[in-house]
């Protein structure tokens, strides 16, 4: 309400706001401006037809069944190209639920535009694929799994399975861009001034654009409903930090894009480093961590019913494995094989073993390390080592080629190609796979390329101390490099309910 009065001494007419209504006006002004809140959610697909959406190729592909489209035939992509926005979003949520069958891959892009054949150019795709089916002579696999910012930052566990309904929700504010599934943050990266991008995959920036369901293959069966987006002002703010290394952002980016398996299958829970910190540094670097616990004597868990409640108890965050790092050579008789199975896999190391005067040892601890004739010691070491490959159910052999302190600097010297041989033989026989080391830089380019010959499968390892010495597997990405190492010659942890 407006009140008007005289003031006599200047005979000028003074008006006043009340102040509580001019605010309600301002806010009604506002609602009638922009027709409703900003945090209302828009229904984007009414579950029954086609409205608001036009497919690309092979418009056959895209079927509604029990209030879901579906994907079914060649490929296909389903654009909105409806009125809410113009179709036209910067800043936003998007909400969307969805099922896959097995072996099926599919996608959601956004800030993208309609295209009528081909693979859309503009615009980011987060994927939608839960499993990996093996491809005939030696063919591409898709390794980068639901949740992922594809090709920028990925997740190589997929957080749900087949067959079950989850939620899959993107927000874009300013430059940050999050992922999330059921809710669990998977994603969080935040684009750089003039971003490194691959030749073919130039148009992966943010800008402006409409949204788009992709129907990857004839042999994917991916399913969409409740489809929705909050839109968010233009002038949203970015809530991230964009990376602070870009020359090794185009490194990541790159070997991304050869589907090499960014995955630290060796990662400790150790001093400062909490699960939210290791997944806040995964998700720096578009990383997937198998958080490893020691097993043994003098080593975290003791016994078996120790272990088995502490497993009851955790929650495995979903895009994450569980590991079991399997410490001296007493391990089979402390845990049952029912307490082993909980793990997604199982590794272990020759850091710790009995020599042949009956010395337990352990390597990394140079008072208990009896070392004597390096050349004894060898042999003795290329022994247990095989021994370990043959008796013990393990999936990888970390810390490989580990010597001691004492006799370090003779490595090269010492792993002879006849005791480089015997273990990666021993590797090969019993389908257990290799660890490069982030932390000990082992081994060497030369084992790594025999082994390679042989056949033997690779995996990343970090086996940090705390959150200082978490890294960014470098090592292990130059070896990639000068090694010659494709994304066929990783091993994959099975995969086991979350």
């Amino acid at each position: 309400m407006i009140f008007k009065f005289d003031n006599k001494n200047t005979g000028i007419m003074i008006y006043q706001f009340k102040p509580v209504k001019y605010v309600f006006l301002i806010v009604l002004f506002g609602i009638l401006q922009n027709g409703c809140t900003k945090n209302d959610w828009i229904v984007l697909f009414d579950g029954k037809t086609m409205d608001g959406w036009e497919p690309s190729e092979n418009k056959s592909s895209w079927q509604i069944e029990n209030g879901a489209f579906v994907t079914m035939g060649p490929r296909s992509h389903l654009f909105y190209v409806g009125d809410v926005a113009n179709h036209n979003f910067k800043n936003f949520e998007f909400s969307a639920d969805v099922k896959t069958d097995s072996c099926s891959n599919s996608g959601i892009y956004f800030h993208t535009e309609y295209q009528e054949s081909g693979w859309p150019e503009k615009g980011y795709e987060c994927h939608v694929i839960n499993s990996s089916c093996p491809a005939t002579g030696g063919g591409y696999i898709e390794r980068k799994m639901t949740g992922s910012l594809y090709a920028i930052r990925n997740l190589y566990k997929s957080p749900v399975r087949d067959g079950e309904w989850f939620n899959y929700s993107v927000v874009v504010q300013g430059k940050t861009i999050r992922t999330y599934i059921n809710g669990d943050l998977m994603v969080e990266y935040t684009e750089p001034e003039n971003p490194f991008r691959t030749e073919d995959k130039k148009g992966r920036v943010l800008s402006y654009g409409t949204f788009a369901l992709e129907c990857h293959d004839p042999d994917s069966r991916v399913y969409y409903k409740n489809i929705k987006v909050k839109p968010l002002p233009d002038n949203t703010p970015t809530t991230g930090q964009p990376p602070d290394d870009l020359d090794y952002e185009e490194v990541l980016i790159n070997i991304a894009g050869q589907n090499i398996p960014l995955m630290d299958l060796h990662v400790h829970l150790k001093e400062d480093l909490t699960i939210d910190g290791a997944l806040e540094h995964a998700r720096r670097y578009g990383f997937t961590y198998g958080i490893a616990f020691n097993c043994g004597l003098g080593m975290g868990f003791e016994s078996d019913d120790s272990l088995r409640d502490f497993l009851s108890a955790y929650r495995k965050p979903p895009q994450t494995y569980l590991a079991m790092q399997a410490e001296g050579r007493e391990w089979q008789d402390i845990f049952r094989k029912e307490t082993v199975d909980m793990f997604d896999y199982v590794f272990t190391d020759a850091m710790t073993w009995t020599n042949d005067k009956g010395k337990r040892m352990r390597l990394w601890i140079k008072e208990e390390t009896e070392v004597g004739d390096p050349e004894n010691f060898m042999d003795q070491l290329v022994d247990r080592i095989v021994g370990m490959l043959e008796n013990e159910p393990v999936d990888i052999y970390v810390n490989a080629t580990y010597l001691p302190e004492e006799i370090n600097a003779r490595y090269d010297e010492l792993w002879t190609e006849e005791r480089m041989d015997k273990v990666i033989n021993a590797l090969v026989d019993n389908n257990v796979a290799l660890e490069i080391s982030a932390r000990y830089m082992i081994p060497s380019a030369d084992f790594i390329r025999r082994a390679k010959k042989a056949g033997v499968k690779f995996t990343f390892g970090t086996n940090n101390t705390s959150s200082k010495d978490l890294g960014r597997l470098e090592y292990c990405i130059e070896m990639v490099k000068e090694c010659g190492l494709s994304s066929n010659d990783f091993w994959f942890p099975s995969e086991k309910p979350n």
